[in-house]
């Protein structure tokens, strides 16, 4: 079953103007939990309780406020925070382009594939073209929902990309931080064993061998807490910090050199049996 696009509308450079679609390219896959009561396992419902009143307060009741630094508050409505919001455009205006390798990709959020809307094939075939071969990224805007997003407009092999961007007052510059300042500068020679030890490592990029290993984790715990096995508990202690690179750098190079001795696994706490409380599901099977 082919994708179904989440937007479409035109795209405008100028005074060229031809149908696009866009297209989720990726997806959350968080485990997800709801709150239960411990004693019955009954679920907890979140009310919207006034901090004068104590009582719960209806929806048509409600409205957004915004605190102002004297502690006052601004009451916006709806219909107030729709005019502020504009006219929502089904338009993404681009405004410029750039060298793609001026963009740092502290600025990217979120990608999407953009993919030619009925009518506009040649256009974006033509436009895709032009991207690949001057490197270049189109910078514009439109209207994602409710919010107008900052966006780049990227040529990925035969299509387009579009990515949602951070605005420049979204990071936080270098100036606010305070990280330590190195007390000595590196020597030649641990700059070397360093290098070396990158190159040792590299490998190509293939992402497919990442797994989300904490999700894989968590619902293999699901799984057996479900089944009313016995849960262990373990905790691994904070690796220590290297007391001397060099030897660390020896260390590691001569364990990935041909022959070289593994390096030992961090070692790990012993693992206690901790009584599982069965769940409802698994009382019901028993």
């Amino acid at each position: 079953m082919p994708a179904r696009s989440i937007w479409n509308g035109t795209l405008a450079i100028g005074e060229v103007v031809f149908p696009v679609k866009l297209y989720a390219l990726v997806q959350e896959k968080r485990v997800r939990f709801r709150e239960v009561h411990l004693t019955d396992g009954g679920r907890i419902e979140h009310r919207r309780i006034g901090s004068e009143s104590g009582q719960e307060i209806p929806a048509e009741r409600l409205r957004r406020a915004y605190e102002l630094e004297d502690g006052s508050q601004v009451v916006i409505d709806e219909d107030e925070l729709a005019s502020a919001r504009g006219v929502a455009t089904k338009v993404i205006e681009v405004e410029h382009f750039v060298p793609r390798a001026q963009l740092d990709p502290i600025f990217y959020e979120r990608p999407y594939v953009l993919g030619a809307g009925d009518g506009g094939e040649h256009a974006y075939r033509v436009l895709q073209a032009a991207l690949t071969k001057t490197d270049r990224l189109g910078i514009g805007r439109f209207v994602l929902r409710t919010r107008e997003q900052l966006v780049a407009l990227a040529a990925h092999e035969q299509s387009l990309r579009l990515y949602t961007l951070r605005f420049a007052d979204e990071i936080v510059g270098a100036g606010e931080l305070e990280p330590p300042s190195p007390r000595r500068a590196p020597t030649q020679r641990e700059l070397s064993m360093a290098g070396t030890l990158v190159e040792t490592m590299l490998a190509p990029w293939r992402p497919e061998r990442y797994e989300d290993r904490h999700r894989q984790a968590v619902m293999e715990l699901v799984r057996r807490k479900a089944a009313g096995e016995q849960l262990p508990t373990q905790t691994a202690p904070e690796p220590a910090p290297t007391p001397d690179l060099m030897a660390a750098l020896r260390a590691s190079l001569e364990a990935r050199s041909p022959g070289g001795r593994k390096p030992r696994p961090r070692p790990r706490t012993k693992a206690t049996p901790k009584p599982a409380s069965t769940s409802r599901a698994a009382s019901r099977r028993r």
